[in-house]
């Protein structure tokens, strides 16, 4: 016979609403040593979730019956009003048809061809940061990450003002969103004062500017080969291409995915550098060597040990900190029944801080993934699983790679006193990163 799972009551969650508007994860992880690795959350009179840290769990319906499991409506409701019907945001044929046509985009020769702008952007954007000077270095690593991405799609074909708004009105979304899913019982006050309506708004001015720019870009024949070519050249098997308002919705897709969990993930990787100088001296030593690489796509083959620390920074610090899915048919998992229509949070900060997945969860320890293996693991979800992992993984790891070792070549990196804090949005962001940039040719 089937257990039930372990259940927490819609009064303990009104009892938290606000605790949890800060930061989630406190909650889930009280609810976790209490319930299980499994629990049913009730949010509402006729609403509920499942919250699992179950990794068995979460390859099972993300790998092994993936077919039955389809992305939940935070994403293809609650996020696609934001940005449209992408890969991000779409299910079924939609999705597998946009997938295939997307996907040679992202293959490494053409990511390769692309590397040079990338190292380009980096070393303009690491020349802001002003040393010996203790600040927050978030700011320096979102604008490095989000003008990569402007950069990869558009070359130098747009103007300032532009980068600022569209990156302005990327971030305003996103805190819009999240209040929308953590205060649900607000939702009428959000219709009722006009603030979902000007977010909205603000989306369809980002819209308009995408617009515009793909125009100039078709008027102008003249091929860049950046990110917006191969879309515009991309046919699907009855030879069109992408109709202007799916190729919008897939760039400001990129523009989230693509700038957003980079960003993060940078800035984790910094403040645990700073923390660990013996490490940041080891990958000073496979710096050095690699810059007598001039082939990028070479170079970065030999910062193994900084893809190393990367992966274990994204460990415990994983940028998508969660993967929803929601059961299209009944399915059932060990003694666990899932009726049709279950909604599904897998908590992947707590999948990566499970004692019984790994040693020592909470050490900074790169020496994990020296052979590679882990990055393999039903136990590491840093860019998803399955058909849908993410299709942007090899340029961000090739990006945040080349930023790493740019860094810990010019600078060596301390800490103020004080705990990494985090920010639980749509991902997982730091919060208040102060740290010390010491130039290397000053010691």
């Amino acid at each position: 016979m089937a257990k039930p799972f372990p259940k927490v009551s819609m009064i303990q969650f009104l009892r938290s609403a606000l605790s949890i508007l800060k930061n989630p994860l406190p909650f889930h992880k009280r609810n976790f040593e209490a319930k299980g690795d499994t629990f049913q959350l009730k949010i509402g009179f006729s609403r509920s979730v499942l919250f699992s840290r179950d990794a068995r769990f979460a390859q099972h319906a993300l790998q092994k019956n993936q077919k039955n499991y389809q992305k939940s409506p935070i994403q293809t409701k609650d996020l696609a009003k934001y940005v449209g019907r992408g890969l991000l945001t779409a299910n079924g044929e939609h999705w597998a048809k946009q997938r295939k046509l997307i996907q040679p985009a992202f293959h490494k020769k053409n990511l390769h061809g692309l590397l040079h702008k990338v190292d380009e952007v980096i070393q303009k954007e690491l020349s802001k940061i002003e040393p010996e000077k203790t600040f927050d270095i978030f700011p320096v690593f979102n604008d490095l990450a989000f003008n990569t991405v402007v950069q990869a799609l558009f070359s130098n074909v747009i103007d300032q003002q532009d980068i600022n708004r569209l990156q302005n009105i990327t971030e305003r979304n996103q805190r819009m969103m999240v209040k929308e899913l953590r205060q649900p019982y607000l939702n009428w006050w959000f219709h009722l004062s006009g603030a979902l309506k000007n977010a909205l708004n603000e989306s369809l001015e980002a819209r308009q500017i995408l617009s515009k720019l793909i125009d100039a870009r078709i008027a102008s024949e003249t091929r860049h080969d950046d990110l917006l070519d191969m879309l515009l050249d991309a046919r699907y098997e009855d030879d069109t291409a992408m109709s202007q308002e799916q190729l919008i919705d897939e760039i400001l897709i990129l523009f989230i995915a693509g700038h957003e969990t980079t960003s993060n993930a940078l800035t984790f990787t910094a403040a645990l550098l700073a923390r660990n100088p013996k490490i940041q001296e080891k990958l000073y030593v496979e710096a050095l060597k690699a810059q007598e690489e001039s082939d990028l796509l070479k170079k970065i083959k030999k910062l193994t040990y900084t893809n190393q620390v990367i992966n274990e920074a994204m460990r415990l610090y994983p940028p998508a900190y969660f993967i929803d899915r929601i059961s299209i048919d009944d399915d059932q998992f060990e003694e666990f029944e899932i009726e049709a229509g279950t909604n599904i949070l897998f908590s992947i900060f707590e999948i990566h801080r499970h004692t019984d997945f790994w040693e020592q969860p909470d050490t900074f320890n790169p020496d994990r993934f020296a052979d590679d293996s882990l990055k393999y693991s039903p136990y590491y979800y840093p860019f998803g699983a399955g058909p849908r992992m993410c299709i942007g993984n090899n340029f961000a790891m090739y990006e945040m790679v080349l930023a790493v070792s740019q860094v810990i070549c010019k600078f060596k990196i301390q800490e103020e006193a004080s705990p990494i804090a985090i920010n639980p949005l749509i991902t997982l962001k730091p919060k208040d990163v102060l740290l010390t940039f010491i130039p290397r040719d000053r010691e």
